[in-house]
């Protein structure tokens, strides 16, 4: 895998590409259109942000690439990438709980606060990436 050049991007599975932890400066691309919704991406070496329609979706510190992320009710799924372990912030429901995997192993259970958000740690040691999985309970 590598870093999104294009900043972001649609695959042929419908999920969708982003980020460039590479970049020293920050860029953005705006008004992504993907199945009807607009996405906005910020990225570069200390941060990475994705918004759908200018409602949070994803954020990490530091920057991340992200690979075949797709979001449904039930479950949201992608690769991250990244030169050092990542702290990634995702929108949810609102106090619900959900199941988190890394690289298909269940690392817990967490319940998403008042405003949706929760955060998940990835350590990814000597490996460059990893798989994430979050399925709601």
């Amino acid at each position: 895998m590598a870093v999104v050049q294009e900043l972001i991007r649609a695959e042929q599975d419908n999920s969708l590409s982003f980020g460039n932890y590479e970049l020293t400066t920050k860029s953005k691309v705006s008004d992504f259109e993907h199945e009807g919704d607009l996405y906005k991406v910020k990225t570069f070496q200390e941060i990475t942000k994705l918004e759908r329609n200018g409602m949070f979706v994803y954020e990490s510190v530091p920057g991340t690439a992200v690979h075949n992320f797709k979001a449904s009710d039930r479950v949201v799924s992608f690769c991250v990438e990244a030169k050092e372990d990542a702290q990634i912030t995702l929108e949810l429901e609102a106090e619900k709980e959900y199941k988190i995997f890394i690289d298909d192993i269940n690392v817990g259970k967490m319940k998403t606060n008042l405003g949706g958000k929760l955060p998940l740690s990835v350590e990814l040691g000597d490996k460059e990436k990893a798989t994430v999985k979050i399925e709601k309970l």
